[in-house]
């Protein structure tokens, strides 16, 4: 299933740019009418929790996802606590993503494990049964909660995305989360192939655009292709986001 021929739209706050500056690309975002904003959470940058509250907070409408986060860094019962708040705090703004995170920097950190698929699932499921309400009490191969379950759950569960791109993690996504986000290896084919594998489920889209001319001719590209959210991102060596916004303003 393809996705609308007018996909929501986004763009990406690097971390290669400090922290302070996120609160003006958050403002020019916000006026620029701009549909969603995302964050990473890069080793050893910023915390996408962290700068999402704070993105949060300076916006009234717009959308903040965090793509993603890894999940050898939280406990799943801390996870879910921390995205729930977030959620209550600004209903229907919040989208998440989780995933394996770069395994050499999760052997730096001392979390990498046998099974990243595993893990994964495992996470993935008790959050996203944490988020609904409910009372989770499991113990699997790396997650063991004890009839754990959270006082202050959303009233509408935010949108949970597992973050990948090989076919295992893909299928994944499917099958436990909302959807997939894609990163910025993906071109139209990666998307096409990607919406084999998760049928119906939202598919998102990390695209690297090196010039804002070109940001509509990405966007109808893999929207064709199937992706439900392209969300754009500057390059490495000039990670501003603001041309990007501006450009993605200007579509009809």
């Amino acid at each position: 299933m393809a996705a609308t021929t007018t996909p929501v739209t986004g763009i990406v706050f690097r971390p290669q740019l400090p922290p302070e500056d996120l609160r003006a690309v958050v403002e020019h975002a916000e006026s620029a009418g701009l549909a969603e904003l995302w964050l990473w959470e890069d080793c050893f940058l910023e915390g996408g929790l962290t700068t999402a509250a704070a993105a949060l907070a300076w916006s009234e409408r717009l959308v903040v996802g965090v793509g993603l986060l890894p999940v050898p860094l939280r406990n799943p019962a801390l996870a879910a606590m921390e995205i729930a708040t977030l959620a209550r705090l600004f209903p229907d703004r919040l989208v998440v993503t989780l995933g394996h995170g770069v395994q050499e920097w999760m052997a730096q950190v001392g979390g990498a494990v046998d099974s990243p698929l595993t893990l994964l699932r495992e996470h993935a499921a008790a959050v996203r049964s944490l988020l609904a309400g409910e009372t989770v009490d499991t113990a699997g191969r790396y997650v063991r909660l004890d009839r754990v379950a959270l006082d202050w759950p959303p009233a509408t569960p935010p949108r949970l995305l597992v973050g990948g791109r090989g076919p295992r993690t893909l299928a994944l996504a499917g099958e436990i989360a909302d959807g997939v986000l894609l990163d910025s290896v993906a071109d139209a084919d990666a998307v096409r192939r990607a919406r084999g594998l998760v049928g119906d489920a939202h598919v998102a889209v990390f695209s690297e655009v090196a010039d804002a001319a070109q940001a509509s001719d990405r966007v109808d590209e893999l929207a064709a292709a199937g992706a439900d959210t392209v969300i754009l991102q500057a390059p490495g060596d000039a990670p501003d986001p603001r041309p990007l916004i501006d450009a993605l303003a200007s579509l009809p």
